[in-house]
């Protein structure tokens, strides 16, 4: 018979170091040199001259940081609503009985979020293209010929018409992670809801989120991050314009940092989003267990 040999303590050290050590090589020391240059006024050649804290007092007076952080925000709150909100309203109507193929509906929602951002990006972009989009020949197709306009030239829409786009790629990929937390609640407890009359709504807000709730928290948390750090669909779509109109936080600190070659500034720009994105990230978290906990839900 063959005996089962349980590995020495070493060797499980060994094999729990090499992750370790990447990730730490990954994030720590990137953070870590930030940090160090942040303190220098810094063009990237070899010469730096040490200025202390001068970098952090000018991110704290900059308006287009803190502008950034705002369309950040709006990103934020547009995404949890759009791609955690509709996809778990789709969840419940895939987890219908009255729904078939089921598997289908779940590899064609995830299907959008395995594009490259950059071609989501340009697929966007040329929907809401001027001379050739699709959005404005459906205007003047539909007689609403005066509503045609440069989309993503208007700095009152552009933040709105760039979130959308990261809305649609991304529902699917929430869907599939709050079904495999439905999934694996007993179907009886809903089985046994219906047949005491608590509708559809009702079992959602009172059943269900409650079922889910540690889920949904590790989605909303996944919203933020990946919403605090939004770049690659902006830069394709608008680089940041018309003007600050649609600047986020991490293209400011590319600009700053490779466009102007400021890479003490730079710096300073990259601690500063990850500041502030830890604070946006756990006050959202309890903001959400505050809500949960007035809802009753435990």
């Amino acid at each position: 018979m063959l005996r089962s040999i349980k590995p020495k303590g070493w060797k499980i050290a060994l094999y729990l170091c090499i992750p370790v050590i990447w990730y730490v090589f990954s994030v720590f020391v990137p953070l870590i040199t930030a940090v160090f240059y942040s303190f220098f006024e810094w063009k990237g050649g070899p010469k730096k001259t040490f200025i202390g804290l001068d970098n952090y007092i000018s991110l704290i007076k900059d308006g287009t940081f803190w502008q950034s952080f705002g369309h950040n925000i709006y990103l934020v709150i547009a995404c949890i609503i759009g791609q955690v909100g509709i996809a778990f309203i789709f969840v419940l109507i895939v987890n219908s009985r009255l729904v078939k193929l089921k598997g289908i509906h779940r590899t064609f929602g995830f299907f959008p979020s395995t594009i490259s951002a950059v071609c989501i990006g340009f697929i966007w972009t040329m929907i809401y293209d001027y001379k050739r989009g699709i959005l404005n020949w459906f205007l003047t197709a539909t007689g609403h010929g005066d509503s045609v306009q440069v989309w993503l030239n208007n700095p009152k829409l552009v933040m709105f018409l760039v979130a959308i786009p990261l809305v649609w790629q991304f529902i699917g990929y929430y869907m599939v992670i709050l079904l495999s937390a439905i999934s694996s609640v007993d179907t009886e407890i809903f089985e046994v809801a219906e047949l005491d009359g608590a509708n559809a709504f009702q079992r959602a807000i009172y059943i269900v989120l409650p079922l889910i709730k540690n889920t949904l928290l590790v989605c909303i948390t996944l919203c933020v991050a990946g919403n605090m750090k939004a770049f690659d669909h902006i830069f394709t779509m608008t680089e940041g314009g018309p003007g600050t109109s649609s600047m986020v936080m991490a293209m400011y600190g590319y600009k700053i940092s490779f466009a102007q070659m400021n890479m003490g500034y730079g710096s300073a720009i990259s601690v500063g989003i990850f500041i502030v994105s830890l604070v946006v990230i756990g006050g959202s978290q309890k903001l959400v267990n505050l809500l949960m906990q007035g809802k009753g839900v435990e």
